[in-house]
């Protein structure tokens, strides 16, 4: 006779697998550690096999957990497609998103492939440009919801992380050794004007070798170990490395990265993308802190 998984079970299983750990599956799912550990419980009882083991202060995948989380994936996912768009419930509209370039990895894909299989109605427009830009944008209702970098926050926002910024280079290059130091941004790089204050405070002098339009432009150029640049913590494009320079470039200021939604007409399904960000943002300052 035929059994059926428990759902509720499968999905808690492969969320304590995603986010490893118990503690940060039960933010996401908006239930307690007890219940939670349960449902895993009950997923490992009703099959028979093991599926976690602790691990330090997270978990760890058995074999027979590593089978059962691929399968889980494809099950919630076309379990997920299917009821949102069988029901009646499902939103339909229209919203855009404004990111920076730097930001848009690692967090923006997953938000965003989420938001699609929940909401497979609505149509997301991500907009890529520089901080400056997108509150203009928003502020003319052109957008109706940015995440920006900068060192501050306007009224309205909310603060999803603070990052260092640090100076990058070349994986192996030497070109951060040269005086003056040779630089490569954008022009409308919020970036650029704290790296050259920070130099100038230092007192190494410096030179634009690169000015672009182009984010690939300038990220090409250092790769090339033409020029250095900077960027948020966690942000650095794999292409180019951060640089152990032991103290021979000024330490650079933290940033923010913001999040603001418009108040228009299509705030509440901005709200739900939001909502989305949010988790995503908050998942990784919780394994940080772990």
């Amino acid at each position: 006779m035929p059994r059926n998984l428990d759902m509720t079970a499968l999905r808690a299983f492969v969320t304590v697998a995603e986010t490893g750990g118990v503690t940060r599956a039960a933010g996401q799912l908006h239930l307690t550690q007890s219940a939670v550990s349960m449902q895993v419980k009950r997923l490992e009882e009703a099959i028979g096999q093991r599926l976690l083991e602790r691990a330090g202060r997270g978990v760890a995948l058995t074999g027979h957990g590593e089978q059962m989380l691929g399968y889980g994936r494809r099950i919630l996912a076309l379990n997920d497609e299917a009821w949102a768009r069988m029901t009646n419930q499902a939103y339909e509209g229209e919203i855009t998103l404004g990111v920076p370039s730097d930001i848009i990895y690692p967090y923006i894909p997953s938000v965003l492939q989420r938001f699609a299989m929940e909401y497979p109605r609505i149509k997301v427009n991500l907009i890529s440009s520089y901080t400056s830009r997108l509150k203009r944008q928003l502020g003319r209702g052109e957008l109706d919801m940015i995440l920006t970098t900068e060192s501050a926050m306007d009224t309205g926002g909310e603060t999803l992380q603070r990052a260092q910024m640090l100076w990058v280079g070349s994986p192996g290059g030497s070109r951060w050794k040269d005086r003056p130091a040779r630089l490569a941004f954008e022009h409308t790089c919020g970036f650029r004007s704290c790296a050259q204050r920070a130099l100038d405070e230092a007192g190494i002098s410096w030179e634009m070798a690169v000015e672009s339009d182009s984010v690939r432009t300038v990220e090409a150029s250092v790769s090339a170990d033409l020029a250095i640049h900077a960027a948020l913590e966690g942000t650095v494009d794999h292409h180019l490395e951060v640089i152990s320079h032991n103290g021979a470039l000024p330490d650079l200021p933290l940033f923010n990265i913001n999040m603001y939604v418009n108040s228009g007409p299509q705030a509440d399904l901005a709200q739900r993308l939001a909502n989305l960000v949010r988790q995503a943002y908050g998942a990784e300052a919780l394994r940080a802190a772990e």
